[in-house]
């Protein structure tokens, strides 16, 4: 089959584009954190995404920008500790290049998923946090690395497919059982994403995979 240019790859080269979102994450952190008013809106509420300000003031830069914004720092601490802990290994093995990409068309459309959803419910709330694109990180990590054992929850070891699936369903009890404020369909998108990026870009089944790897 000829590539086309949904999966034409890019030539391998390693930058190091973890450090440099978890950089951008650190930065817009300590921004959104230093009491900065735009017209007397918080610079969160610029930045996050919210389908309020999306309406009045067409911020569609808020689909990239709200995966960086972080108010709380245990929220920003445990997304960064996920990106380093799966994105490296990621980075190392498919390329700096293709692993930005994946990294940001995994959080821009969980949260473009996410908007259209809360638009269709009436629902308005503020998002943010890079939780959409890390969900899709250990999606990506369990195809690439099906062998690998996690620990789940940092005490429980199990295969990282399991481990995935673990993680889609509590997502989904928290969806539609839970008022946790975690935004739960952002994370499920996320996987979501990275399962069409695997089938389209990569031409790999993840379920092919992960059969083969728990039958070993």
């Amino acid at each position: 089959m000829r590539n086309s240019i949904l999966n034409k790859q890019f030539r391998y080269t390693y930058w190091n584009a973890s450090a440099v979102l978890a950089g951008i994450n650190l930065l817009v952190f300590f921004l959104v954190n230093s009491n900065i008013y735009i017209r007397n809106y918080p610079l969160t509420y610029w930045l996050g995404l919210s389908r309020v300000f999306m309406v009045n003031f067409h911020a569609f830069w808020q689909f990239l920008t709200y995966m960086f914004v972080h108010q709380t720092f245990a929220h920003l601490f445990f997304n960064m500790l996920a990106l380093v802990m799966f994105g490296l290994a990621l980075e190392r093995k498919i390329g700096s290049n293709e692993f930005l990409v994946f990294y940001l068309v995994c959080g821009l459309v969980s949260g473009a998923v996410s908007y259209l959803v809360y638009a269709l419910t009436g629902t308005n709330i503020l998002l943010y946090g890079a939780s959409g694109a890390i969900y899709g990180l250990l999606f990506l990590f369990a195809v690439v690395f099906p062998d690998a054992r996690l620990l789940l929850f940092f005490f429980i070891p199990m295969r990282a497919p399991v481990a995935v699936l673990v993680f889609a369903l509590i997502c989904v009890f928290e969806e539609i059982f839970m008022q946790t404020g975690v935004a739960s369909l952002t994370h499920l998108a996320g996987m979501f994403v990275a399962w069409l990026y695997c089938l389209i870009r990569f031409r790999v089944s993840p379920v092919a995979i992960w059969k083969n790897s728990l039958r070993r």
